[in-house]
């Protein structure tokens, strides 16, 4: 009975294992952003250390800015701006993104900027 038991343990583990890198493989990290931001995903702003991930819904736009290095407390930022407004901005330490960032665009062209400690990215007027 105890060897039919530890075999079930081994094979429940071996599940969960296996369930995990599928739910936490090279993806995880978009899984996550698509969990912060309502849409679908247009565009991915990489840089050395991360990347902002932008996504629309109907004349939304939303940005979260992504760390590579997780776990670690950094200063890290996200801004949309839409043309003809102010940028809403996220800004502080954080250890693993920062953001959501949501605006309302309509049909008007955004900018998007992410930083992760002293680098940076920026998009330029993008979904015109």
């Amino acid at each position: 009975m105890q060897g039919a038991r530890r075999v079930l343990v081994l094979a429940l583990t071996a599940l969960l294992s296996a369930t995990l890198l599928v739910v936490a493989g090279p993806g995880a990290g978009d899984a996550h952003a698509a969990a912060l931001c309502a849409g679908h995903k247009v565009r991915t702003l990489s840089f050395s250390t991360g990347r902002t991930v932008v996504y629309r819904s109907g004349g939304y736009v939303c940005a979260v800015t992504l760390a590579k290095r997780t776990g670690v407390r950094q200063t890290m930022s996200v801004s949309v701006q839409a043309r003809g407004n102010r940028a809403v901005v996220d800004a502080g330490r954080f250890t693993h993104h920062a953001g959501p960032v949501t605006v309302h665009a309509g049909h008007r062209c955004v900018r998007v900027k992410g930083r992760v400690g002293s680098k940076s990215v920026a998009s330029g007027w993008i979904l015109c």
